[in-house]
């Protein structure tokens, strides 16, 4: 998987749902399990490094790390 860049865009802790923007305008899903730290939440603007895999029937920023 080829590591990618961008920003959180969106996060509903409630929900534990949110978008990663990559550096390239792409807008990525993600699930706060993805998050590589364990810590469950991210604030939306946090820069980030992810990769992008198959889950739960689409495609989904993966391996989310703080930068």
């Amino acid at each position: 998987m080829d590591a990618r860049t961008g920003t959180v865009t969106q996060f509903d802790e409630a929900r534990g749902l949110g978008t990663v923007t990559s550096d390239t305008g792409s807008r990525w899903p993600f699930h706060c399990v993805s998050l590589a730290d364990g810590s469950r939440t991210v604030d939306p603007g946090a820069r980030v490094r992810f990769s992008i895999a198959f889950r739960v029937r689409r495609l989904e920023a993966v391996g989310i790390e703080k930068l």
